[in-house]
């Protein structure tokens, strides 16, 4: 269940562009094989982060696991519901389980994303 109008990232990221802000999160495939998300730990606003660079960490009752940027730019809003709920995440990876909100730097990084069918073909069709 990866949604079309999304991009994602080869470390299970997925990122939704509206005009100069990307949306991203945690891909569905992620959250299941991490399981039961209890801590997320995420960059504070106006922190500037790197595509490929690490802007925080996920961890679950299996791991910890490093989450990174699909896209260079400013940190403009942060999800505090869930990182006060990190469960949100599994629940709703797509919708409230959103991480952060990011200022595109450069637009064009845009295009070094996969689409849905990219991803899941990466992921083995699922």
């Amino acid at each position: 269940m990866n949604p079309e109008d999304l991009s994602y990232t080869e470390t299970h990221e997925w990122a939704k562009v509206d005009g100069n802000v990307v949306t991203i999160g945690l891909t569905d495939h992620a959250q299941s094989e991490l399981g039961d998300i209890v801590y997320l730990e995420l960059p504070e606003v106006g922190a500037d982060v790197e595509a490929g660079g690490e802007f925080g960490v996920v961890e679950s009752v299996k791991a910890a696991s490093e989450l990174y940027a699909p896209v260079s730019g400013k940190v403009v809003k942060v999800n505090g519901a869930a990182t006060q709920e990190p469960a949100l995440v599994n629940r709703d990876c797509y919708g409230e389980g959103w991480l952060v909100k990011i200022e595109l730097k450069d637009p064009s990084e845009v295009e070094n994303l996969k689409t849905a069918a990219e991803y899941k073909e990466f992921i083995g069709g699922q």
